[in-house]
């Protein structure tokens, strides 16, 4: 039985508490925080309350803030030598300042990010029994619908479900994916793949090499899709709709809706990153940071949870996953280090990083100081 206990914890019913057995309950469910809300909860369940998150409430938003993340422009970028220049010049000091970026005119049509959208609402609101059959928490599985990968790993749940695809290098079968949004998330997938290679580029230059260099290093091989869907929250204030973290991969292209709740960390204060119609979030993650030495940011972002909903966004992560047996050694760019600059990090392989980054869930720190040396 999931219990609706934030009442409990305030008149300080904890002793007979039974974590192990709300969770499990709330898995065996096969249907969500969603699930939760169709059954017409109006308290949040004890797994789901963030004490550290009611704590931190304190250190607030920026939402005036005079600084914000940086919005570039892609517009012209393939005809003129000079603008791509500039542009480059500005995704590094992004990358370098902030770890995050907006992109507009990337060359992904808005009605095709409208239709992703779409896609991923129609996936989380479908009848529950088809959605059930998607539900799985085997990491080999190229489809699979569950709520928090790391539920039993993580000190609090979020409040919110997840359609996870593995789009590349092996992309799974058409008939694999859920026929309400197979369509779509194949021409999404295939869409994205390209703006993440012109990326890979931009970032190789912004580093001061060839702009093949993370191609020919293999870091454009794999693609990892998440379908986030947050629903509405009766207590926003008591839970997060995905905890602080940094991202396992070289980096991420978000499709957020107009919903707002993303804020990512900079300068020790949390900062909302605003939808813009039409526009890509982009943010550097862990194995960038790790092959820049550090000149590259990965940085500590966050969800929050909203009394209104749902939130729908689509993460499109570009590494390998757990199903392709990556052997592969990343360690730090030998044409970045120097006397003045040496190796910060040890080599390690995709398959160590995630599967240290998976055993301790989203638990508000850096995988990255496990690795370095």
């Amino acid at each position: 039985m999931v219990s609706s206990s934030s009442d409990e914890i305030q008149a300080g019913k904890v002793s007979d508490y039974d974590r192990k057995s709300e969770l499990k309950s709330f898995d065996d469910s096969k249907l969500g925080v969603k699930g939760l809300l169709d059954a017409g909860l109006t308290k949040i369940p004890r797994m789901f309350i963030n004490e550290q998150y009611k704590t931190d409430m304190t250190w607030g938003t920026r939402e005036s803030s005079p600084e914000s993340v940086p919005i570039i422009d892609f517009k012209g970028m393939d005809k003129d030598a000079a603008l791509r220049t500039q542009i480059i010049k500005k995704v590094g000091e992004a990358c370098e300042k902030w770890g995050f970026f907006q992109v507009v005119n990337h060359g992904i049509p808005e009605s095709v990010l409208n239709d992703m959208i779409d896609g991923i609402r129609r996936f989380h609101e479908q009848d529950a029994e088809t959605k059930k059959e998607c539900y799985s928490r085997d990491s080999q599985k190229k489809v699979r619908f569950n709520s928090n990968f790391d539920l039993y790993q993580a000190r609090m749940a979020n409040w919110r479900d997840s359609l996870a695809c593995v789009m590349a290098p092996n992309p799974p079968l058409p008939e694999q994916l859920p026929a309400v949004c197979r369509d779509i998330v194949m021409e999404y997938s295939e869409q994205v793949m390209k703006l993440g290679l012109t990326l890979f580029e931009l970032l190789s230059e912004a580093l001061g090499l060839n702009p093949n260099h993370l191609k020919d290093m293999e870091c454009a091989e794999g693609l990892f899709l998440l379908g986030h869907y947050y629903p509405a929250c009766p207590e926003p204030e008591l839970t997060l709709g995905t905890s602080s973290h940094t991202d396992s991969d070289f980096f991420t292209i978000l499709l957020q809706d107009q919903m707002g709740g993303l804020q990512v960390l900079h300068e020790d204060q949390w900062v909302d990153v605003p939808p813009i119609p039409g526009a890509l979030v982009i943010n550097m993650g862990d194995l960038l940071q790790l092959v820049s030495n550090d000149r590259f940011k990965s940085i500590f972002h966050r969800v929050l949870a909203k009394n209104v909903g749902p939130r729908i966004s689509v993460a499109s992560f570009f590494r390998t996953s757990h199903a392709e047996n990556n052997s592969r050694l990343y360690g730090p760019i030998k044409e970045l280090l120097s006397e003045e600059n040496p190796p910060i990090y040890r080599e390690t392989t995709v398959d160590e990083f995630l599967a240290y980054y998976f055993s301790k869930g989203l638990d508000g720190n850096s995988s990255l100081p496990h690795f370095k040396l």
